[in-house]
């Protein structure tokens, strides 16, 4: 299993381009191929927290919100621990854990991956296999077809990393849903 694949995938919001999270050749190219500033953090898409579980610091917050939500289209900003830092330089990490089976089946023998939307940066995700195919095909290591239907709206993101909490981008999951989970 070569970890410094570069892959597109489906998940359950849009398609997604990534690689393995420690991939640092790949993380950068990934921003050359979208023309991504690098300020713009790539969130990670992971199976399960083990595969985190000892880069983060997971509040009680961070616990609630994956129970109620994961598999799902909720991204979670968390602390990075000391380790992760010195990995990546890192001071926080985004984690999200797709509900799609080729998503997580990728996750599990690929390990966590940095991912993000596959566009341009600034213009729409897209989700359309053929024209994917057609623009990145010689760009990347492989393309996964799709078989399930995706929301095509991008993930809630909610930044646990601050005090108090910043909800940074809605998608399916509503400010009072969040609020609602994290009051229980």
């Amino acid at each position: 299993m070569d970890k410094n694949k570069i892959l597109i995938f489906p998940t359950d919001t849009v398609y997604g381009i990534g690689t393995h999270f420690l991939n640092h050749e790949g993380v950068k190219k990934i921003y050359e191929i979208k023309g991504r500033d690098f300020n713009k953090p790539l969130q990670i898409l992971v199976s399960s927290l083990d595969q985190v579980k000892d880069f983060v610091e997971l509040s009680e917050e961070a616990y609630k919100l994956a129970q109620a939500y994961w598999p799902g289209a909720l991204t979670i900003i968390v602390s990075a621990n000391e380790k992760f830092y010195q990995l990546t330089g890192d001071k926080t990490i985004g984690l999200r854990m797709p509900n799609h089976p080729k998503a997580i089946q990728i996750l599990n023998q690929y390990g966590p991956m940095k991912t993000t939307s596959v566009n341009q940066s600034g213009e729409p995700p897209m989700n359309d296999y053929q024209a994917i195919y057609d623009k990145y095909h010689h760009l990347v290591d492989e393309i996964y077809t799709n078989e399930e239907p995706m929301s095509e709206v991008s993930s809630t993101v909610i930044n646990l990393a601050k005090n108090p909490y910043e909800i940074i981008r809605i998608g399916n999951i509503s400010v009072e849903d969040i609020k609602k989970t994290l009051s229980k």
